[in-house]
C-alpha cells in the first residue's frame, strides 16, 4: 500500500486476501472498488468454507432427529449461539434469537407487544423512535400503535446530523412505554448516544429496543453496557451469510414476550383444545430455523474477533476519517451527517451538484466502483434535508486509502461527464 493512515488493521492486504471477490476483475478490466458495505459486508473465505463443510458432512434438521447427523448439526447450530452471545456479551446464551434478519426481530418485538401482557402497548401509551431510523424500525411501530390506539413520536435532527435531543425530558414522559433507536445510522453514519437514552427511558419504565445492524460489524458491542433492553442485529452486514439475524433481550422480558410465529419447535405440549409454549430462546424460533446459516454467522463472528473489534474500529475511524478529507477536495459535493470521525460510522451520504444520484453510481460503476443510491430504505431523514435521495459510500475493515482514491477520481470525472462546473 503506497498510503499509510493510523488506524488501519495490521496487514490489511493479508486481510483482503481472505475475502475472494475482493479479487475480482469487472468489465471492461476493472478491479472490484467495494464501498458499498452499510448494504451489505462481503464474506471471508472461511464463512463461505464452514457453510460448504456443513451442507457437505453436516446437513440435517436440528433438534428433531437422533441419527448422527442430527447431532452433529444441532450441536453447530447451538455453537453458533454461543459463538454470538460471547460476540455481544450477551449474559446468557439464551437471551440470543436466532430470526431470518434484523427486520423480522423488530417486528417480533413490535407485534408480541400488541398482544396482552406485562409489556403490552395500548392506548394512552406512547412508542418513541428517531427521524434517522432505517424503515424497519419505523413501520413496525406504525403499525402497532394503528392497532392499538397508542401514539408515535420522535426526536428530530440536527442540521449537522445528529439527534435533537433538546427534548428529551417532553418526548420521555411517563407515557413512554418503549424507546426504539438506532445505534449507528445507515444514511447519516451517526453514532448515537444510547446509553444516554437508555437510563433516560428507564427513569419512567420504558423498555429500550437498539437497532445495531450498523453498530454491531464496526465497533465493540457490549449489549448490558449498552443499556439495552432489546438489541438486534442482522448477520450480512457482520461478514457473514443473508438470512440469519439476531434478537437479544434481557431473559427477564424476553419470558414476558408471546410466540410470534406459531409451529413446531415453539412449543411443549399441543392438544387440539390449547397449546403450551416453549422456553427461550426456543419459544421465538418456530420451524425449520436458518441452519447452515446460523453455521456461517457463528464463524463470521469468530472472523471478527480473530482480528479484534477495536482494531476495527479504529480501521473504520481511519479510513472513514480519510475518505471524508477526499470527498471535502471534490467541489460541489455536500455530505449529510456528521464529518467529524469520532462520532460516525462508515456510510457517509452526499450530493453532488446537478448530477443525479443514480447517475454518479452508474458512472462510478462504469469504473468499477460500486456505491449505492436511493434512500437506502431512510425516507424520512431525507425529507428532513430536503433531498429524495442520494449517493452513499461506505467503507469497511477491508476498505484501502487507494479504494478511496479510486472513488474520488471517479467524481472528478463523473464532474466533467456532466459537465459539471
Amino acid at each position: 500500500m503506497s498510503v499509510q493512515l493510523p488506524g488501519l488493521l495490521e496487514d490489511l492486504e493479508l486481510v483482503r486476501k481472505d475475502f475472494p471477490i475482493l479479487g475480482r476483475t469487472l468489465a471492461d478490466g476493472h478491479p472490484l472498488v467495494y464501498l458499498d458495505s452499510a448494504n451489505t459486508s462481503q464474506k471471508p473465505q472461511v464463512v463461505i468454507d464452514t457453510m460448504v463443510d456443513h451442507l457437505e458432512r453436516h446437513n440435517a434438521n436440528v433438534s428433531r432427529a437422533v441419527h448422527q447427523l442430527g447431532g452433529e448439526s444441532t450441536e453447530a447450530f447451538e455453537a453458533a449461539r454461543d459463538k454470538v452471545a460471547a460476540f455481544i456479551h450477551a449474559p446468557s446464551r439464551d437471551e440470543v434469537v436466532f430470526t431470518k434478519n434484523a427486520t423480522e426481530a423488530l417486528n417480533l418485538l413490535a407485534n408480541t407487544m400488541a398482544w396482552p401482557g406485562e409489556l403490552q402497548v395500548g392506548p394512552g401509551d406512547e412508542v418513541l423512535i428517531t427521524e434517522m431510523e432505517h424503515h424497519s424500525n419505523i413501520v413496525p411501530w406504525q403499525l402497532l400503535t394503528e392497532r392499538t390506539g397508542a401514539t408515535l413520536r420522535w426526536f428530530g435532527l440536527t442540521d449537522d446530523g445528529r439527534l435533537d435531543l433538546s427534548n428529551i425530558d417532553e418526548l420521555v414522559n411517563e407515557r413512554t412505554k418503549v424507546v426504539s433507536l438506532v445505534w449507528v445510522s445507515n444514511m447519516l453514519g451517526t453514532v448515537n448516544p444510547v446509553r444516554e437514552i437508555a437510563d433516560r427511558a428507564h427513569q419512567v419504565g420504558a423498555s429500550v429496543i437498539v437497532d445495531a445492524s450498523q453498530a454491531v460489524p464496526q465497533m465493540p458491542v457490549d449489549v448490558v453496557a449498552s443499556g439495552a433492553d432489546f438489541l438486534v442485529f442482522t448477520g450480512h452486514k457482520v461478514v457473514g451469510p443473508t438470512g440469519i439475524g439476531v434478537l437479544w433481550g434481557r431473559r427477564d422480558l424476553l419470558g414476558k414476550l408471546p410466540p410470534f410465529h406459531g409451529g413446531g419447535e415453539m412449543i411443549r405440549t399441543v392438544t387440539m383444545e390449547r397449546s403450551t409454549y416453549a422456553d427461550i430462546p426456543a419459544r421465538f424460533e418456530a420451524g425449520t430455523p436458518p441452519i447452515v446459516e446460523a453455521v456461517g454467522l457463528g464463524a463470521a463472528v469468530d472472523y471478527l474477533g480473530h482480528l479484534g473489534m477495536a482494531d476495527v474500529r479504529a480501521h473504520e475511524e481511519a479510513i472513514t476519517g480519510y475518505l471524508l478529507e477526499g470527498l471535502a477536495t471534490v467541489g460541489g459535493l455536500s455530505i449529510m451527517g456528521p464529518t467529524t470521525v469520532s462520532d460516525r460510522g462508515g456510510a457517509v451520504a452526499f450530493e453532488l451538484d446537478e448530477v443525479h444520484p443514480h447517475d454518479v453510481a452508474q458512472l462510478l460503476d462504469s469504473r468499477g466502483i460500486a456505491v449505492r443510491a436511493g434512500h437506502h430504505c431512510a425516507k424520512p431523514a431525507h425529507r428532513r434535508f430536503g433531498v429524495q435521495s442520494s449517493v452513499r459510500v461506505s467503507t469497511y475493515l477491508y476498505t484501502t486509502p487507494e479504494e478511496i482514491d479510486a472513488l474520488v477520481e471517479g467524481l472528478e470525472y463523473t464532474k466533467k461527464y456532466f459537465r459539471v462546473d
